[in-house]
């Protein structure tokens, strides 16, 4: 009997239905459709499940999700970040305070107070890396070298010219310990003053040059008028950057003893003119 029913209820489902409309002064038919309870029914799950994927589409991949009541905007999820990040700092100075007040009371009770370990420090720093010249940098190095030698035809006359009427800062005041020498390369001159003493620039110019090399450790390159360059080698720290117009007699570094190439704090000055080295000792009295 229940079999009899199913097979009625599912032939009513199949049953097809027309559906027509007809024009009402002629009773001509103008148009139909076919259909029956079992395409109703498929056609409306089918809507259905589209628009369903539809809404959800568009809730979760676009911004009209910030309209949905409860659901966090921009606004709100940047608070929240904020507020975490609030958090995370007050825990801390809490835990900073629980300490300091745990100190505090074992040391008014005649206790010793907890030790407290700090981590070690895993800085590296610049002067702590060791390099180490292999035979192939070696030989670039020489072949550079040279392809690359100074050109020391500079006549006095040209740069007795150029600097006529400038008034060089000595860069520090201090000790020469050693001078201006072609022969041994040497292109400045060193020298020794007192610990963390200001280094200042000789003439107003423009910083080319503010960097941290392997040989020389930190250097400030400075350009002047009339193609003169002073180079300021061996500083602990810069005080400028590249770019910077600096005045005469304006600090630009701290004198100290960076670098591979150095015996001792010191600052080793260059001076060069046209792209040749001159002998600083000739024109400032350090």
């Amino acid at each position: 009997m229940a079999q009899k029913d199913s097979k009625r209820y599912l032939s009513k489902l199949k049953n097809k239905y027309r559906f027509s409309i007809y024009n009402d002064q002629t009773f001509e038919e103008v148009w139909f459709f076919r259909l029956s309870r079992l395409n109703v029914i498929a056609f409306l799950g089918g809507s259905s499940l589209l628009l369903v994927a539809l809404v959800t589409v568009l809730i979760a991949f676009t911004p009209l999700r910030e309209f949905i009541p409860g659901y966090p905007n921009t606004t709100t999820r940047r608070a929240i970040v904020e507020n975490a990040l609030k958090v995370d700092s007050l825990q801390q100075q809490l835990d900073q305070w629980q300490k300091y007040l745990t100190s505090l009371k074992a040391i008014m009770n005649g206790e010793n107070p907890p030790v407290l370990q700090s981590k070690k420090d895993t800085t590296i720093h610049p002067k702590d890396i060791v390099f180490k010249k292999s035979l192939d940098d070696s030989l670039l190095r020489s072949q550079i070298e040279e392809k690359e030698q100074y050109n020391l035809s500079v006549t006095n006359n040209s740069i007795e010219n150029t600097v006529k009427g400038m008034h060089f800062f000595p860069p520090v005041r201090g000790v020469v310990t050693n001078s201006f020498n072609i022969a041994s390369g040497h292109f400045g001159t060193d020298i020794a003053s007192s610990p963390n003493e200001v280094v200042v620039a000789t003439l107003d110019g423009t910083v080319t040059m503010a960097a941290w090399t392997l040989e020389t450790g930190y250097v400030i390159q400075i350009q002047h008028a009339g193609n003169l360059l002073s180079v300021y080698k061996h500083n602990s720290k810069l005080l400028k950057k590249a770019g910077a117009h600096v005045k005469a007699g304006e600090a630009i570094a701290i004198i100290g003893n960076s670098g591979e190439l150095t015996t001792g704090p010191h600052l080793h000055f260059e001076l060069w003119y046209n792209g040749t080295p001159v002998d600083p000792e000739k024109y400032i009295v350090f």
